[in-house]
């Protein structure tokens, strides 16, 4: 963290224990900016600081701070002013608490900093501290003072690092009054089963494969026109269907997840679907959907695995490197694919 400046200097204080710390940015923003211009030259649209009272432009040394009083008039406020508040926290990080990580809500997270031990004084207290926050599983509640204003903190350890969260105040997060659905909505049982199934068959994701796609067709769009050429064109958005057309789809596809991993060998885990009424008939002439789930979900986890054989629809195709021919049944062809044994989580009924 040596090349980042630090933004705040000052220490915390843990009972009589007093650390040395710098505050560093944890966070970067990758978002692309973009400049106001005129558009009919392109050039820059740029907002001036004038003073009211001169009606002159003035520099950034010439603007300070100010409290603007209920009859209109201003009272001036210094750095100086600032320092000397009287409270404890105005170059201090101080704890005041220590809490299990679940008692903190998650709406009240704010920015997040590393706190960077200043000097070799600093070391032993810090290193303290960061084992006694390991120890315990608890986070440390902590008040501090920050470009003007107190504020609310969470110590926690992350690596070999402390790191702080700003935290809202409690008064200053909104009760969710308003916001969920004013009617009466039933939710059957068959609904909720299909929605653990979905879940269970989407399974976890790794959030360093997560990536910004916005920003990344952003920056094709401004390399296309640099070099002079078309972007790219957006593709088509997918036609939007009916919420009991998506309840098949899906129930399909949970079906067909359940069927793949049948045929792998492996336990079929996946909560079953209640059998109070059979699935509803595919119109006549309408291809099912099944088959083609299945082909992907197949194709998607193909891994060296032990060889397993699943009946096809008629006039299936053969899919798979390598895959043996087997004897047909009905006139119909027998695939092999590689599959990977998977093992989903049980749920209790």
């Amino acid at each position: 963290m040596r090349h980042v400046r630090s933004i705040w200097n000052g220490a915390i204080s843990f009972g009589l224990v007093s650390i040395p710390i710098k505050l560093v940015n944890a966070t970067e923003n990758h978002a692309i900016s973009f400049r106001q211009i005129h558009t009919e030259d392109n050039g820059r649209i740029r907002y001036r600081k004038v003073c009211e009272l001169e009606e002159r432009e003035v520099t950034q040394s010439e603007i300070g701070k100010g409290y603007e009083d209920a009859d209109g008039s201003i009272i001036p406020i210094t750095d100086e002013d600032l320092s000397h508040l009287p409270i404890p926290t105005a170059r201090t990080i101080e704890i005041v608490a220590f809490v299990p990580a679940d008692r903190i809500d998650p709406l009240q997270m704010d920015a997040a900093y590393y706190l960077a031990a200043s000097g070799a004084p600093a070391a032993k207290p810090y290193t303290l501290l960061r084992e006694a926050l390991k120890r315990s599983n608890k986070v440390a509640i902590a008040k501090y003072a920050l470009r003007g204003r107190e504020r609310l903190g969470m110590l926690r350890v992350v690596g070999d690092a402390i790191a702080m969260h700003g935290l809202l105040w409690p008064d200053e997060v909104r009760a969710p009054e308003g916001v969920a659905p004013d009617v009466d909505v039933t939710i059957r049982d068959k609904e909720l089963d299909l929605a653990d199934a979905l879940m269970d068959t989407l399974g976890e994701v790794d959030l360093e494969d997560l990536h910004d796609e916005y920003r990344e067709a952003l920056e094709e769009v401004i390399a296309a026109k640099t070099s002079g050429e078309t972007p790219p064109e957006a593709p088509a958005p997918a036609a939007g269907g009916k919420v009991l057309d998506l309840m098949a789809a899906l129930e399909n596809s949970v079906r067909a997840a359940r069927e793949s991993r049948a045929a792998a060998g492996a336990e079929a885990e996946v909560t079953p679907l209640r059998q109070e009424r059979a699935a509803p008939k595919e119109p006549a002439g309408k291809k099912s959907t099944s088959t083609a789930t299945k082909k992907t979900a197949t194709a998607k986890k193909a891994t060296p695995a032990r060889k397993s054989t699943s009946k096809a629809g008629e006039g299936a195709k053969k899919t798979g490197a390598g895959a043996a021919k087997s004897t047909a049944a009905k006139g119909t062809a027998a695939k092999k694919s590689p599959a990977k044994k998977t093992t989903s989580r049980k749920r209790s009924a």
